[in-house]
């Protein structure tokens, strides 16, 4: 059922901002209201939802530091996995990193944008997969929920799914070089780059949702 809250969201049928309540989604999804008052819960632990008071749960908003604030705390988490990934003299971490960029090349041209964005999002959990580092893997599904909502507006306000592939490619062949200063430069054109441009293509909406 959390997906498919998801994959509503992705698909922009609900929107940052909109309230949810349980009466709702037990009619859309045909489940039971225990059942739905226990997966929001979930999410707005994972912050894909936000609480507040006298009013119920809502989709979380983006505004333009919330944006900058996960792009800085991703790519210091990325950072931290592609050392631990550079460090594995077996080459084991690599071939897991290569493993997860087979799969996303196979599904980035799909026409499906909730295809597109599941496949964008796997790829970066296996990033930190190949890490191995345990507290990374802890951190994904809160790390998740909020890429979720800037991944759905990012593909709704410039869907290119050739960009996004390009962009994938220059990360996974930094990586290989094991060259640290090329990995950062690679992860902040994609992930601190790339949100300023979205703030900027995003720049009126932004401010109304503030």
């Amino acid at each position: 059922m959390i997906n498919e809250i998801r994959r509503a969201v992705v698909l922009g049928s609900i929107k940052p901002g909109e309230k949810l309540t349980e009466v709702q989604l037990s009619e859309w999804l045909s489940v039971s209201r225990p059942t739905v008052r226990e997966a929001l819960n979930q999410m707005a632990q994972e912050g894909l939802l936000v609480q507040e008071p006298y009013r119920g749960l809502r989709v979380a908003t983006l505004d333009a530091a919330a944006i900058m604030d996960l792009a800085n705390t991703r790519m210091a988490l990325d950072m931290l996995a592609a050392a631990a990934i550079v460090d594995d003299e077996s080459g084991r971490r690599m071939r897991m990193v290569e493993d997860g960029w087979r799969e996303y090349s196979r599904l980035a041209m799909d026409p499906d944008p909730v295809v597109q964005h599941e496949n964008h999002v796997a790829f970066h959990r296996k990033i930190w997969a190949a890490s191995e580092n345990a507290l990374l893997l802890r951190l994904w599904p809160v790390t998740e929920a909020h890429v979720t909502i800037i991944l759905a507006q990012d593909q709704a306000t410039r869907a290119d799914p050739a960009r996004a592939h390009r962009v994938h490619e220059k990360l996974v062949e930094a990586i290989r070089t094991k060259d640290m200063d090329v990995i950062k430069k690679a992860f902040t054109e994609h992930t601190i780059d790339s949100a300023e441009e979205l703030i900027a293509l995003l720049g009126p909406t932004l401010s109304k949702e503030k």
